[in-house]
């Protein structure tokens, strides 16, 4: 089996006190992946600071047993983009020209920064896959939430999604549909002898709990695992080119302003939606049984 090569951007807080859980339960399931080889995880601000993510994920990297896989810190904002990360990044493109597809689920700092350092950077990728932006206001039972990863860093995105690399974007909008709610929640629950259930249980409840209350709602939205979906199960999406025309200061909101009847602009692959969302679930369960702990 020929693995797919990845590199993942990540603002990984999961375990952390009020804060999101999908960047590491993302990870958990590319892990499970036998047809994904994660060449290296890169750390970015977006859910918390630098400093709080990396060392959060360095934890998680300990708890799991993969300290064999390349894990970077990068920049701690936007004023200085260079850091191991992005140096990082840029070998890897070099050393695989092509073939690698890179999962950006937090600020794109990082890729902006590897971009800087090498201005081929982009066309060295086989794909982006990103987790972000809005087309239009995102509503949760009443309550707009702000878009929280194109927005860090209006600039590097603005450079990202305009690099004519071939990129798909996962909006907030679809990610409404891949609801984690009681049924999946209780699943995790009601089991004790799959260690990588245990362990997401441990982490997220917290948060369960906090989006909860916060929302009114029983569950949460596991987003960036859909894009990660994409990667491996691209046959649960319909691929929805659009001409996107967002300035820096339109990304300043994470808003991608869409405008198919322009010749100005850029072309993004925008899917909205799941086509089995049963399906999807069930792919990523199978997946984190897979997960191997070896402390």
């Amino acid at each position: 089996m020929i693995k797919k090569k990845i590199l993942f951007d990540c603002d990984n807080t999961m375990g952390l006190n009020g804060k999101d859980v999908d960047d590491g339960l993302t990870l958990l399931y590319l892990l499970g992946r036998s047809d994904i080889e994660i060449i290296g995880v890169t750390t970015t601000f977006g859910n918390s600071t630098i400093d709080d993510v990396y060392r959060n994920s360095i934890d998680m990297f300990n708890d799991i047993g993969i300290n064999y896989i390349p894990l970077l810190k990068g920049a701690k904002d936007t004023s200085d983009r260079q850091s191991e990360a992005s140096d990082f990044l840029v070998e890897m493109v070099n050393k695989y020209p092509n073939q690698i597809t890179l999962l950006g689920t937090g600020s794109l700092t990082n890729l902006y920064g590897a971009y800087e350092k090498d201005n081929n950077f982009f066309e060295k990728l086989e794909q982006i896959v990103l987790m972000g932006g809005l087309t239009r206001p995102l509503v949760i039972n009443n309550q707009i939430l702000d878009e929280l990863n194109f927005s860090c860093d209006p600039e590097a995105t603005y450079n990202v999604l305009s690099s004519n690399c071939k990129t798909t974007v996962l909006t907030g909008h679809i990610c409404l549909q891949a609801f984690f709610g009681k049924k999946e929640y209780d699943r995790l629950m009601n089991s004790n002898s799959i260690e990588c259930y245990k362990y997401i249980k441990n982490k997220s409840y917290k948060w369960y709990e906090f989006f909860m209350n916060w929302f009114n709602i029983d569950g949460f939205f596991n987003w960036d695992i859909v894009a990660s979906m994409y990667i491996t199960n691209p046959e649960l999406f319909d691929d929805n080119i659009l001409n996107i025309v967002s300035s820096v200061k339109d990304l300043e909101t994470g808003f991608l302003k869409v405008n198919n009847s322009s010749n100005e602009g850029y072309k993004v692959n925008i899917p909205t939606c799941i086509k089995d969302i049963n399906l999807f679930n069930e792919i990523i369960f199978k997946s984190w049984e897979n997960v191997k702990f070896s402390k």
